[in-house]
């Protein structure tokens, strides 16, 4: 038996114009996905996109896109989609990224942020900070392998190290 949710998109490609994660219809023969579902591996569910609010979408979706190389997909005032590389490993698999305008300004410490992972940690950073990050302090202490920064709206993001050959070889 297939659970789940059918999401119904009309327009954008994630949603309609006056939701932007789409219209939900629940067929009446699904059921709600018990525990033994999910401990067989029958969980029919993926991350789409990671939704971030900013009361410009634009502005902040050109940070990302210039900070990952990804490619816009989709933008309306309101949002703006962004992608990974058509083509590239990533395409596809990785979760999308979706600027939503909110009329308020960030607040407080995110509860959710990015880790990335480059090959040259102090280049990316000054690259970063090139492009309108800035480095904050969330209380990571100073003998860290990260460097925690912050987008032009103020979300909090890590950059880690590179990798070892030996971290490689295990993963």
């Amino acid at each position: 038996m297939t659970t789940g949710w059918i999401v119904a998109v009309e327009g954008s490609p994630h949603g309609t114009a006056s939701h932007p994660h789409g219209s939900i219809s629940v067929p009446e023969m699904m059921s709600t996905p018990t525990m033994s579902m999910v401990k067989a591996g029958r969980v029919n569910l993926r991350i789409q996109c990671l939704c971030v609010d900013t009361s410009d979408p634009a502005r902040l979706a050109s940070f990302w896109q210039a900070a990952l190389g990804w490619r816009r997909t989709y933008e309306r005032a309101d949002e703006v989609v962004l992608e990974p590389p058509a083509g590239s490993p990533e395409d596809g698999v990785v979760p999308d990224l979706l600027f939503l305008r909110v009329p308020e300004q960030k607040s407080s410490k995110n509860r959710l942020h990015l880790d990335l992972r480059p090959e040259d940690q102090a280049a990316e950073v000054s690259r970063l900070e090139q492009l309108g990050a800035r480095r904050v302090n969330v209380g990571q202490g100073v003998d860290v392998s990260w460097a925690v920064l912050a987008d032009p709206d103020g979300n909090e993001f890590c950059v880690l190290r590179r990798l070892t050959p030996e971290e490689l070889a295990d993963t």
